[in-house]
């Protein structure tokens, strides 16, 4: 892996993360169309740079999440069957569900067609949505946190999840995906963490060119989340779900044409 290998997974990983597409499906696929090898330290800078898109929520929310003290306990609320099950299956999920295409195919492509009957059923008002975050209450926020917790499948996608959740208790669209950045925070830093203590023995001989490469990976995951999360919020504010879940629709047979056939 290379510095022009980690800046073009940086951008990656920071315009997917908080998008409802999967951005752990797109590194993978993006890393064997590049001919990346699936090392140690690939897997790691995959984990460190997400701490750069991490640092854009915290960069275009903190005063937010500062004075919105009252989504807190709600925030832990839908945190912890995340950290419950993502803790309790962590091996299975590295060794395991990583490894299967099939299964993060059939998530990219049956999680977008939920998108699009979920979209479907708010056109024809069968649900309405009106709520903000202010009305979230407790078992709102765990029933979220329960279909946060499917996003230890690969390619279902964390932001994606939470989005649609909030959706089908009818949460206005860019509220939802607020919410989701708002979650990001304590999920994807305790993973990111705790990913780093199971690969601690390898930090101890990443060498100066690859250091370099996580620095610079992340630091460019940072500024195109950035860039990512603002569009979401302004997109969602007018749009639906609908073309995310076509797109998933379409990346789902790209990847399985991908893998399978090339």
């Amino acid at each position: 892996m290379n510095l022009f290998h980690g800046i073009i997974l940086g951008i990656i990983e920071g315009v997917t993360e908080f998008l409802p597409i999967s951005s752990t499906a797109h590194l993978i696929l993006f890393s064997h169309i590049l001919n990346i090898p699936q090392n140690d330290f690939q897997k790691l800078y995959e984990v460190v740079i997400q701490g750069g898109a991490i640092l854009a929520v915290l960069f275009l929310y903190f005063r937010s999440l500062l004075q919105e003290r009252f989504l807190w306990p709600k925030i832990i609320t839908a945190f912890f069957p995340t950290a419950f099950f993502g803790f309790i299956f962590y091996r299975l999920i590295k060794k395991i569900f990583f490894e299967k295409q099939i299964l993060i195919l059939t998530s990219l492509f049956c999680i977008g067609l939920i998108f699009i009957v979920a979209e479907a059923l708010v056109k024809k008002r069968k649900i309405s949505l009106r709520k903000k975050l202010v009305d979230l209450n407790f078992l709102n926020a765990l029933l979220v946190g329960l279909f946060q917790s499917l996003a230890i499948i690969p390619g279902v996608s964390r932001a994606g999840i939470v989005i649609l959740a909030m959706l089908l208790l009818g949460f206005k669209r860019e509220e939802a995906a607020i919410y989701s950045f708002f979650l990001a925070v304590p999920t994807i830093l305790s993973a990111v963490v705790y990913d780093l203590y199971q690969n601690r023995d390898l930090l101890s001989i990443v060498n100066a060119n690859q250091i370099q490469i996580l620095i610079v990976g992340t630091f460019v995951s940072f500024i195109t989340a950035l860039i990512s999360v603002k569009w979401l919020v302004f997109f969602l504010k007018k749009n639906s779900l609908t073309i995310f879940g076509w797109y998933r629709i379409i990346f789902s047979i790209v990847y399985f044409l991908q893998f399978a056939l090339l």
